[in-house]
């Protein structure tokens, strides 16, 4: 190839880069989306945690819905209050409040009160020991202690006791659900702070049959029902279920006469309070198995 070739494609090469570089250019401009740097200012001033406690993806999409006026700072549940009135300010809104929701299990059968009908030997998870004839505990609708939520939990909300059941520090909890979707027998379940009484069992068995395998489930005795505000408590496929909806009206002598403590009241920060009937639990080692 020549010298005046040579030439001759370089001035090609460069007159084609420099009309598509200058397509690009408006192309950019005829399309470009602009986006308001608020978003970006408000997003660092959010946890980062990505939870999707305020019903978002992550703190990007949040930052977009309250920089546009869609939702309110106090939305996110996660920030403190120093920070979500530190946003308000920035883009001179309203605070707002949410209600903060912390994961609640329904079940408080641990290996030292609910019994273990077969040795469950395979992978140390959950779902794995539920597809073999439901885990082997005696409670069908139990816990079975292997700590897939534990594991999901990526905030460490939540850890297993010495009888290996799930333990859920509320002021660590995001409200992620994360618990809630891998745990395969649909125990958790996020509810208000406010919503103190709470029914820590699903077991459906009735009576003596239910208590045979927990020591702390259910029975349906309908005593709670009887003794709570009207509306409240009712017995439903033999469970005691809480109406949430008027979760405002309960009060504590709902749970005094539950014989096994299977109902109980929840504050922020304290042990669950049992009943003045509720039979004390002493036993601090496994039931054996069988």
């Amino acid at each position: 190839m020549t010298y005046p070739d040579v030439l001759v494609a370089g001035l090609i090469m460069s007159a084609l880069g420099f009309i598509l570089s200058g397509l690009l250019a408006a192309a950019n401009r005829r399309f470009h989306v602009f986006e308001n740097p608020r978003i970006s200012a408000v997003e660092k001033m959010l946890p980062g945690s990505n939870c999707g406690a305020c019903g978002q993806p992550g703190c990007r999409g949040f930052a977009e819905l309250v920089v546009a006026g869609t939702i309110a700072p106090g939305k996110c549940t996660v920030s403190n209050e120093e920070a979500q009135e530190r946003i308000a300010a920035f883009l001179g809104v309203e605070v707002g409040a949410e209600e903060k929701r912390v994961a609640r299990l329904a079940c408080a059968g641990g290996s030292h009160v609910a019994r273990q009908r077969a040795a469950y030997v395979g992978l140390a998870n959950c779902r794995a020991a539920n597809l073999v004839a439901g885990g082997g505990k005696g409670c069908a609708w139990g816990c079975l202690g292997l700590g897939d939520c534990a594991t999901a939990c990526t905030f460490g909300a939540i850890r297993m006791d010495a009888f290996s059941l799930p333990v859920v520090d509320e002021a660590a909890c995001t409200s992620c659900g994360d618990c809630v979707e891998i745990c395969p027998k649909d125990l958790f379940s996020m509810e208000p702070v406010s919503h103190h009484l709470w029914v820590a069992c699903k077991n459906e068995a009735f009576g003596d049959a239910a208590e045979d395998e927990c020591s702390v489930a259910c029975t349906a005795c309908a005593k709670c029902a009887a003794d709570a505000p009207p509306g409240v408590i009712r017995i439903e496929r033999n469970l005691a279920v809480v109406d949430r909806s008027l979760q405002h009206r309960a009060s504590m002598p709902a749970i005094q006469r539950c014989p096994t403590g299977a109902i109980v009241w929840l504050e922020s920060g304290r042990p669950a309070l049992k009943g003045i009937q509720a039979k004390q639990v002493i036993r601090h080692t496994p039931l054996p198995i069988g």
